[in-house]
């Protein structure tokens, strides 16, 4: 004669049995669904970048790097600014039209406020890093005779105006592109998003 059957302690031997196999389980695939995610140095070559620009005097150029490529982050005088639009005629592309640059950079200066750019050292013609001079002489006197300032690439003498637009008669096809950025504050900048990030509740 065989024992009755305790279906009270049998549940509950299924319910202790089931957890601790979806323990087991979900312990297994925690590691396996974390190596999915990217790693910490990745995350980082993508995050934003703070730049503080209290320093930055007029004329001066400071060089910062975003994702593993060269940004420039330029306080132009104010002369500088001025002449910015009698360049046009020079220019392959005056008004950004095919070049990279968000949308409240697609104007003369290429920058949210005037005063300030924010490029990428990156020259369009193979990728070599231009660098940049408000003033001196002409980097290529044959192309532009009079320096308004702007980047000068040694590579292959591409020249680009002091909002990063290409000069004619070079090898660059496009202007130097502008990453997304926005102004924190008066004396800070965050290169890598177009605004601040949502706040999390």
């Amino acid at each position: 004669m065989r024992d009755p059957i305790d279906e009270g302690r049998r549940r509950l031997l299924l319910r202790s049995v089931s957890a601790t196999g979806l323990i087991g389980v979900a312990s297994a695939a925690y590691p396996f669904i974390r190596s999915w995610e990217p790693s910490a140095r990745a995350k980082a070559l993508g995050a934003p970048v703070d730049v503080d620009i209290a320093a930055l005097e007029p004329g001066a150029i400071v060089s910062v790097i975003w994702r593993g490529r060269l940004v420039y982050v330029v306080r132009r005088p104010a002369a500088l600014v001025a002449g910015l639009g009698a360049l046009a005629p020079e220019l392959v592309d005056p008004d950004s039209g095919v070049s990279e640059q968000p949308p409240y950079a697609r104007n003369a200066y290429r920058s949210r406020i005037p005063e300030y750019l924010v490029v990428e050292g990156v020259c369009t013609h193979l990728q070599c890093a231009p660098r940049g001079a408000l003033s001196g002489p002409s980097p290529r006197p044959d192309i532009v005779k009079a320096w308004p300032g702007g980047f000068f690439c040694s590579c292959h003498g591409s020249v680009y105006d002091a909002s990063g637009r290409v000069f004619k008669g070079v090898p660059a096809p496009k202007n130097l592109p502008i990453p997304p950025y926005y102004f924190a504050s008066a004396t800070r900048l965050v290169i890598g998003l177009d605004a601040p990030p949502p706040e999390r509740i």
